[in-house]
């Protein structure tokens, strides 16, 4: 089988609403994938809608967070220069990748969703029959993609993202631009979810998401699967 190549797209976005604080990419829905898709031997590309180094959610730095994925990437000088150096999504051609990968963190709500190339980038994965995965508030980047006959990519699609319950877990459902388990049932999603907290992937057809931290390396092996 050839060596599958794979997109990994961040965010750029670095504030947290207008609390002062930062935000950005949760490094364990990051690292966790990364290694899942380099173990694998796939190559991967790293993209950011301003390309060079993404910004890290300082929170998913903190102890509590910190995984063997986190700790093998902190390890990593050469991954870790990889990230300072992403490309920049408006210079990346779907055709040349198999497949997409989102990381969340909060940070893409606000660039993400809207970002014209990265809907471009989705649709014409799609339109090519290649799959499209996201972790977390990551699955925000699907809610303005449509398919080939411009209908919503997710209508009554099944999907999973960071819950409204989990969004008020961690006391920020007011200072988010939406919410995401409501944007998608919003935009006609079957939207699904464990219990908070606990690992969840679901995939229909090429859309492959996972609802929190816990799941990215799961989104990860499912992309894998559907690749082989």
């Amino acid at each position: 089988m050839p060596q599958s190549k794979i997109l990994m797209v961040l965010t750029s976005h670095s504030e947290l609403g207008n609390t002062g604080e930062k935000t950005g990419f949760w490094v364990e829905e990051f690292a966790a994938p990364y290694y899942v898709f380099l173990d694998a031997g796939a190559e991967i590309t790293l993209a950011s809608p301003t390309g060079g180094q993404p910004p890290v959610d300082p929170k998913s730095e903190l102890p509590d967070f910190q995984t063997d994925a986190t700790r093998r990437f902190d390890a990593d000088a050469s991954s870790q220069a990889k990230l300072a150096a992403t490309q920049k999504l408006s210079d990346i051609n779907a055709t040349d990748y198999d497949a997409v990968f989102y990381p969340g963190g909060h940070g893409p709500l606000w660039d993400l969703t809207e970002d014209k190339d990265s809907i471009a980038l989705i649709e014409a994965l799609i339109a090519s029959n290649k799959p499209v995965s996201a972790v977390c508030h990551a699955g925000a980047v699907l809610l303005h993609a449509k398919d080939a006959s411009g209908v919503a990519l997710v209508k009554e699609r099944a999907v999973t993202g960071f819950s409204n319950s989990e969004e008020a877990a961690v006391q920020l459902t007011d200072i988010v631009p939406f919410l995401l388990e409501d944007a998608l049932q919003a935009a006609g999603a079957e939207y699904q979810k464990a219990e908070d907290w606990h690992a969840f992937a679901v995939q229909d057809g090429l859309i492959i998401t996972g609802q929190n931290p816990a799941s990215s390396a799961l989104v990860a092996e499912k992309l894998l699967a559907h690749l082989d």
